[in-house]
């Protein structure tokens, strides 16, 4: 029998999901409804591109509703609290590429909100694998697509 994956969120995270499907369920709908209303009022609804754009918004937003509700009936809320001393989820962590000198600042969360542009990586990314439990001080070997990389772990920043 198939487990089903939990989705590994901070509860700040949560709660911003929640809100989002509020504002969709709650506001949206209704600001969705009217546009259709209107557009539909109009007339001709072959021609009527106020309508193909309403039910356009319409189907985005239903799919968003979906893809939150689906997601917060399978969380699970890490509260894992760090003791500053190691690398914990959702700490915040500042690492240099040994070989490169280069720094980077991570936060470590679940891989549905990791973005690393926003220097976001999921719990479960190879550096934020190998990051989870470090200490300030400690090398951490990853394995990337461009080969073996060692990160210096120069502080962890915050912890949530």
């Amino acid at each position: 029998m198939n487990e089903v994956k939990k989705n590994l969120l901070t509860r700040e995270d949560v709660e911003r999901y929640e809100k989002e499907l509020h504002q969709l369920k709650d506001i949206k709908r209704k600001e969705v409804s009217e546009k259709l209303k209107e557009a539909r009022a109009q007339g001709d609804l072959s021609e009527n591109a106020e309508y193909d754009a309403a039910k356009d918004e319409q189907r985005d937003m239903e799919a968003r509703i979906f893809e939150l509700e689906n997601l917060l009936k399978n969380v699970e809320i890490v509260d894992e609290e760090g003791d500053g001393k190691k690398v914990a989820f959702g700490s915040t962590v500042r690492v240099q590429d040994k070989e490169t000198k280069e720094e980077f600042t991570y936060t470590i969360k679940g891989a549905l909100v990791a973005n690393t542009l926003e220097g976001i990586i999921s719990n479960e990314s190879p550096l934020g694998s190998a990051l989870i439990g470090a200490k300030k001080g400690d090398t951490i070997t990853v394995e990337a697509p461009v080969g073996t990389v060692k990160y210096k772990l120069l502080e962890i920043v915050k912890d949530k």
